[in-house]
């Protein structure tokens, strides 16, 4: 009875974890779509992977991207659940058929709003694609196309995942810079450039924290007041001084970097002998941090 309880709820969490990435994924791909058609589609800019392809395609027939991008990824799909887990076909169908949908309803968003200033347009785009997609692969999903074959090639091949990714969107965007013209294709760089800067910062987390070790002898006075004055919990670690050979206490800590000036006081003020190093850490995650969704 204990068993089946227990499956239970870890079926349900499973249904509640999945709910809330597909609900990220599809305000995602529309927040992506809209991006695509008020900036990009109507200045003729150019962009990467199957929505670079489609785009190309809008810009010769008329024909939505939108209908491209499905088009184009269904041998990708197909491809991806060969190769690839099925968690991150389902979020990738999920995207790329959300993403279709959005760029077609979304196709004449234009009239509300349009600039010809380039560099704002690059801008725009690319902090916007960019956290859309952030978001997106936080998910474990992706909107297909060149995610799907660098993400085979690297199972395949030790390549960079994101040197991968770049060399396809350049031969993209190189073929529509012929087309359209350099100075659009320059401009798509930027928002590119942009467009994974914030991609990274998503998938970090805007929140930065930093790991702190530090060695001490008055390892209890120092964790009280972390304990009560930054709401810090911290572990304690034993060590051996390589040339003293005398044992050590560690103190290791997770803390906002807004944290960082006050936790230096308090070791400063307890332990004017301790010593402290201070690490960047790009994710954390566990009790009192941020959860995986």
């Amino acid at each position: 009875m204990t068993n089946l309880r227990i499956s239970y709820f870890d079926f349900r969490e499973k249904k509640t974890v999945y709910a809330k990435r597909a609900i990220i994924i599809l305000l995602s791909s529309l927040l992506f779509s809209i991006s695509i058609n008020l900036f990009l589609a109507p200045n003729k800019f150019l962009s990467g992977g199957v929505s670079g392809i489609a785009l190309i395609l809008q810009y010769v027939t008329g024909i939505s991207a939108g209908y491209s991008v499905i088009l184009i990824n269904i041998p990708l799909l197909i491809l991806s659940l060969k190769k690839l887990d099925k968690e991150f076909t389902f979020l990738t169908a999920l995207g790329i058929v959300s993403q279709s949908v959005f760029l077609i309803l979304t196709k004449g968003i234009s009239k509300y709003y349009q600039t010809n200033d380039l560099l704002l347009v690059s801008i725009c785009a690319g902090v916007i694609n960019g956290f859309a997609l952030g978001n997106i692969f936080k998910c474990h999903g992706s909107l297909g196309g060149t995610d799907i074959i660098t993400m085979i090639v690297r199972r395949k091949a030790n390549f960079n995942l994101g040197k991968a990714s770049f060399a396809i969107n350049l031969v993209i965007v190189s073929i529509g810079s012929l087309i359209f013209g350099v100075e659009k294709g320059i401009y798509t760089l930027i928002a590119m450039y942009i467009n994974s800067s914030v991609i990274d910062q998503v998938i970090k987390g805007f929140n930065k924290k930093n790991l702190v070790f530090i060695v001490t002898s008055k390892e209890e006075l120092i964790i009280d007041r972390i304990t009560h004055d930054l709401r810090r919990s911290a572990t304690i670690l034993k060590g051996k001084g390589a040339y003293s050979k005398m044992e050590k206490t560690v103190i290791y800590c997770v803390v906002a970097t807004s944290q960082i000036p006050r936790i230096k006081q308090i070791v400063e003020k307890t332990d004017g002998g301790a010593f402290m190093s201070i690490l960047d850490a790009s994710q954390v995650q566990g009790r009192g941090f941020d959860h995986p969704i």
